[in-house]
C-alpha cells in the first residue's frame, strides 16, 4: 500500500493530510508574544524560527555564552521576524529574563543547563519551550516540575516525537485500532556511530565564557571539539545518547501505551569499545530493561559494529501478536504477521510550504513539521490554559527513567523506582545520586526551593 493509497482511504489518513495542508500560522493574538531565546545554537535557532512560522512573535533577546554565535542568531532572527528587529543579545539569562520580561522563552542549551533557566523563566511570568531531556539530574526534574505548577506556567518539552505526522498516523492506524494486536515486547535502539576522542584542552576562545559555559556542572576544561555540536560526548554536560536517543522514542512508546512509570529498571554496559584512555567519556554501549509488568520494553546502544537496522539505525520497535510496527523519525513499516505485504509510510517534509527551512542549513526537514506542530501546540495551550502534549510532567518522567537507566549501569544493579514519593526504593546510594554537586556559586534547587 503507498502511502496515497493510504491517505485516500483512511480517516486518520485524511486527518494527517488536513494537518499537513492546513495553515498553522496561530493568528488569534491580539499582539506578537514576546519571545526570548536561551541557547543559540543548533536547535536552539530551531525551535526559534519554527515558533516564528506558526505564531505571530517579536523576539525582545538572545542569550548565549558564546558571543558570535548570539550576534550571528541576532542577524538571522532580523531577517525572520516580521518587524525585521535585530533583537539585543546577552552572555547571561539573568539579565536577558530581569530586562526584557518575555512572554515565552526557549531553553536550547546543553543538558546540564536546562534547568537553572527553565525555573528562573518560570519565577519571571513567562511560558517556557525546553528541550528534552528536561534536566541532568532527577531532582533538577523534580524541581522543574514544581516551578511550572507553582508559577502556573506553560512548559512544553520538545519531545517532538509526540507531535510528529507519520508516527500518530502509524499509532491510530494500527495501535489504536487494535490491527496490531496485544503488545508484550518494545525495541528501542541506537546504532549510530560516536567519535573516538575530542582534540587536546587549550584555552577557549576570547568570543566564549567558557567559566558560564562550564555553569554548575563538573569542572572540565575547554577542547575545541566540545564546542559547538558535540558536547553530548562529554558526560558532565550530557547523559549520553540514552540521554539524547533513547528518551525521544520512549517517551513515545509511553504515549503509544499510555505508560508511566516502570515496576524496575535494570542497565548494563558502559565503555566497552572505545580506548578507555580517550577523553570521550560517555558510554558506547548499553542495553537497558525498562519493566513494566506485562510490556517489556529495552533500550538497546551499540556505537560499534555492524548495523543490523539499515533502514531504522535509529528507532522503536512494536512487536505485538498480529505483526510489527517499526517506527522511526524517516519512516515508519507494519509487517503482518499473516505474511501479508509489507506497508510502508515515509515522514512528512514541507520545504516547499516552508521553504525557509532549506535557507536554514541546519534544520532537520524530516522533523521541521514535527516542531512547528509542537510549538503550535504550546502557543495554544497557553493561550487556552490547557496542559501541552508533551508537558513537563511527561518529559520528567521520560527523561528520569533514562537518568535511571544509567545510573542502574553505573551502580551494577536494578532499581525499583516509586513514582510517587520520587525515590529509589530502598537503596540510600542511588537516591544520593539523583542530585549531582553544583559547583559553586551555583546552587542545586528542589522542589521545596522554588
Amino acid at each position: 500500500m503507498t502511502r496515497r493509497d493510504f491517505l485516500r482511504t483512511t480517516g486518520a489518513g485524511a486527518l494527517a493530510l488536513a494537518a499537513t495542508e492546513t495553515s498553522l500560522f496561530a493568528a488569534q493574538e491580539d499582539k506578537p508574544l514576546r519571545v526570548a531565546l536561551i541557547g543559540c545554537g543548533w536547535y536552539g535557532k530551531t525551535d526559534l524560527f519554527h515558533l516564528i512560522q506558526v505564531a505571530p512573535v517579536e523576539v525582545v533577546g538572545l542569550c548565549d555564552v558564546d558571543r558570535q554565535a548570539v550576534e550571528a542568531a541576532a542577524e538571522m532572527v532580523a531577517t525572520r521576524q516580521a518587524s525585521k528587529r535585530k533583537p539585543p543579545v546577552f552572555g547571561d539569562y539573568r539579565k536577558l529574563l530581569a530586562e526584557q520580561r518575555p512572554e515565552i522563552v526557549l531553553v536550547g542549551t546543553p543538558d546540564h543547563w536546562h534547568c537553572l533557566p527553565m525555573i528562573e523563566a518560570c519565577k519571571a511570568g513567562a511560558d517556557v519551550y525546553v528541550q528534552k531531556p528536561i534536566s541532568y539530574d532527577v531532582v533538577e526534574g523534580q524541581a522543574m516540575v514544581a516551578a511550572a505548577r507553582k508559577y502556573k506556567r506553560t512548559v512544553q518539552v520538545g519531545l517532538e516525537r509526540r507531535s510528529t505526522p507519520h508516527i500518530l498516523e502509524a499509532r491510530d492506524r494500527y495501535i489504536k485500532s487494535g490491527k496490531l494486536g496485544k503488545i508484550a515486547s518494545v525495541d528501542i535502539h541506537s546504532y549510530y556511530g560516536s567519535r573516538a576522542s575530542f582534540p587536546a584542552a587549550t584555552t577557549p576562545p576570547a568570543t566564549l565564557d567558557w567559566e558560564m559555559y562550564v555553569g554548575p556542572a563538573t569542572w572540565r576544561d575547554y577542547n575545541p571539539g566540545i564546542h559547538p555540536r558535540s558536547w553530548r560526548d562529554a558526560r558532565e554536560f550530557s547523559n549520553g545518547q540514552t540521554g539524547d536517543l533513547c528518551v525521544h522514542l520512549f517517551d513515545v512508546t509511553r504515549m503509544f501505551l499510555d505508560l508511566r512509570w516502570p515496576k524496575s529498571i535494570a542497565s548494563t554496559g558502559g565503555i566497552l569499545m572505545r580506548d578507555r584512555q580517550s577523553n570521550v567519556n560517555v558510554h558506547d554501549t548499553q542495553t537497558a530493561l525498562f519493566d513494566y509488568g506485562d510490556i517489556q520494553v529495552v533500550w538497546n546502544q551499540r556505537n560499534w559494529g555492524q548495523n543490523p537496522e539499515p533502514d531504522y539505525p535509529w528507532g522503536v520497535t512494536l512487536y505485538g501478536d498480529k505483526g510489527t510496527l517499526k517506527l522511526s523519525v524517516w519512516s515508519y513499516d507494519y509487517i503482518p504477521k499473516d505474511g501479508g505485504a509489507t506497508e510502508q509510510v515515509k515522514a512528512v517534509e514541507e520545504r516547499e510550504k516552508y521553504p525557509e527551512d532549506v535557507q536554514h542549513k541546519e534544520t532537520e526537514l524530516f522533523a521541521a513539521p514535527a516542531n512547528r506542530r509542537n510549538m503550535l501546540n504550546f502557543v495554544q495551550c497557553r493561550k487556552n490554559g490547557e496542559r501541552p502534549v508533551a508537558d513537563i510532567e511527561e518529559g520528567y518522567i521520560s527523561t528520569t527513567c533514562c537518568i535511571l537507566a544509567n545510573l542502574s549501569m553505573e551502580l551494577g544493579r536494578s532499581l525499583r523506582w516509586d513514582g510517587e514519593a520520587g525515590k529509589v526504593v530502598g537503596d540510600d546510594e542511588a537516591n544520593r545520586r539523583l542530585t549531582r554537586a553544583y559547583r559553586a556559586p551555583w546552587k542545586h534547587p528542589t522542589p521545596e526551593s522554588v
